[in-house]
């Protein structure tokens, strides 16, 4: 799961990015959780945060339901 996860997350987030190349996704894993922690550049935050946290919010869903289907917590922290 940890691997799909990263690449889907990288996946979304370079379409909607004006620097792809800056997109970096890192893994911390915990006991029953698995927190991904994506970094874009500073301009690019907004796109990747979107309207109210919308698109945000849709990549934590995804990410829910693929951990859930594993047992595991996964949480997605948006650097800035």
């Amino acid at each position: 799961m940890e691997d799909r996860a990263r690449e889907l997350i990288e996946y979304v987030a370079r379409a909607l990015v004006d620097e792809p190349d800056a997109v970096e996704v890192h893994v911390v894993e915990a006991d029953r959780a698995t927190m991904y922690e994506l970094s874009v550049e500073q301009r690019d935050l907004g796109k990747v945060i979107g309207r109210d946290g919308r698109t945000a919010r849709a990549l934590r869903t995804l990410l829910a339901s693929m951990g859930s289907r594993d047992g595991k917590r996964a949480i997605l922290d948006i650097l800035d």
